[in-house]
């Protein structure tokens, strides 16, 4: 290159140099950790949902925003891991789903501010100060209040009224397994229901508990909400299925798998407003001055094909009330 070239192409280099500093300033990188699953269909929605409210606030991955995704598989080694990764990438903010992957992001760090999503109890949990204030670097969306746990069991009882006893999967690692449980066993009583656990955490341990527990007749389960159960939720509408026990669980996707019936937050609805904290966060403000919102929309799903291979006709006034009745 001949010398007046070079120096043209160091002027050139100059003149360019600033135009690439800014670009980089202005992609942001944004974190997601999902506790459960990375081939469930229910999280790819809850993330269509998510990129498609933050391209509506005007940002787009591969624009002027990078995703990194990572999945915990509803192993709290895993979700340990993939936090601790998350966090070595620098993102501007992370999105966690779930009250394990959340619990983990925070251990992690507890300055990349994070919005959580489907998280019961953060202020029980330790995971902010308050509601309305929660102080740290982490904000978002509650699953539910535990009370929204005593509904679960007039539900089961409203669909079979010869049940008098019902096994109780949770997971006793969690807060939000406890409170769940809790509230649950405060409320069976004077439902007429007796309750007992199995912890939730072993395919071959509840196997164990759901068939010992079948043996005595008028028997129902109720499933709590944890990223586990969800992994693996398919296993558990089986041998719900196989012992004929009318069962109760957490969220939609276990009713679209099979199961009876569910009762809980609409995650769809959170993940789109979620975006709008990340919005609001990658603009300025602090997680620690946006109050953690509760759920907006609750749905009630019926599944009337598993009903009727139970034996069970469903309320005229449930199926009324129902926001969604597969046939």
């Amino acid at each position: 290159m001949r010398r007046r070239e070079f120096i043209a192409f160091l002027g050139g280099m100059a003149a360019i140099g600033p135009l690439i500093a800014r670009a980089e300033e202005s992609l942001h990188r944004l974190g997601v950790l999902e506790g459960s699953g990375k081939d469930d269909p229910v999280n790819k929605a809850k993330y269509i949902a998510f990129e498609q409210a933050l391209h509506q606030l005007g940002w787009t991955n591969g624009g002027n925003l990078r995703i990194d995704c990572r999945f915990g598989e509803g192993d709290p080694k895993v979700i340990r891991e993939q936090a601790d990764e998350l966090v070595a990438l620098k993102p501007a903010v992370i999105l966690v789903s779930g009250s394990s992957a959340t619990g983990q992001m925070l251990r992690a760090t507890r300055s990349v501010p994070i919005v959580f999503a489907i998280v019961p109890d953060p202020v029980g949990s330790g995971y902010v100060q308050s509601l309305s204030q929660p102080g740290g670097n982490a904000t978002g969306f509650m699953q539910f209040e535990y009370s929204l746990s005593g509904k679960w069991v007039e539900l089961l009882r409203q669909l079979a009224t010869n049940v008098s006893r019902a096994l109780v999967l949770w997971d006793p690692s969690i807060a939000a397994g406890i409170g769940q449980f809790a509230v649950i066993q405060s409320v069976a009583p004077s439902a007429g229901l007796d309750v007992r656990p199995a912890d939730v955490r072993d395919v071959a341990e509840i196997e164990r508990s759901m068939t010992t527990f079948s043996r005595v007749p008028n028997g129902g389960l109720i499933v709590t909400g944890s990223a586990w159960s969800v992994v693996h939720r398919d296993p558990i509408i089986a041998l719900a299925t196989q012992h004929k026990l009318p069962a109760v669980y957490p969220n939609r996707e276990f009713v679209v798998s099979g199961g009876l019936c569910s009762y809980g937050a609409d995650f769809i609805d959170q993940y789109r407003r979620a975006a709008g904290y990340v919005d609001r966060i990658l603009k300025g403000e602090k997680p620690a001055d946006l109050p953690v919102q509760a759920p907006t929309k609750y749905e009630l799903v019926i599944n009337l094909k598993t009903a009727k291979a139970l034996g069970l006709t469903v309320p005229t006034t449930l199926l009324a009330s129902a926001n969604e009745v597969i046939e």
